[in-house]
């Protein structure tokens, strides 16, 4: 299989490692990028890593990847519980999508219970530290092959 994902990543996540690590775990951002490129390596894809703290950012990255990737791993942070123009960008970027999260937001504070992006993702991953960003591609290499061969 060829093809390329997107793995996006929102506002705080370069401060994986160093951020509540009693919440989010001691892997860096350069760990979660490493561990995912490894495991699209297992299914002969390739990423392109962004992380940003700005919404547009994360907005134009996946504007560019329509037609181009064969799907996202998304970990919106914050803008999980605030973000509709993120939401219209997955929508609009038609790309299959993963949404992650290192901890269960459902274990947590009540308003980080809600999600925009859930409701559009293929699939949702949460509180299985940064593993779920491995588990994620795992799906998006899978659907990519269950399309393919139905095509």
């Amino acid at each position: 299989m060829t093809g390329r994902i997107l793995l996006l990543n929102g506002p705080n996540l370069n401060m994986l490692g160093l951020r509540e690590p009693e919440i989010y775990g001691h892997a860096t951002l350069d760990d979660v990028v490493e561990l995912v490129r490894a495991r699209a390596e297992h299914h002969g894809l390739e990423v392109d890593a962004v992380q940003s703290n700005h919404e547009g950012d994360l907005i134009d990255a996946l504007h560019r990847a329509r037609g181009t990737h064969l799907g996202c791993v998304l970990n919106p942070g914050g803008l999980t519980h605030t973000s509709v123009s993120l939401l219209d960008a997955v929508k609009a970027s038609e790309l299959p999508t993963v949404e992650v999260h290192i901890s269960n937001p459902h274990a947590r504070e009540s308003f980080r219970h809600h999600s925009y992006i859930s409701p559009v993702a293929a699939a949702v991953i949460a509180g299985a530290g940064v593993d779920g960003y491995g588990f994620a591609v795992d799906i998006l290499a899978n659907n990519h092959l269950q399309r393919t061969a139905s095509q």
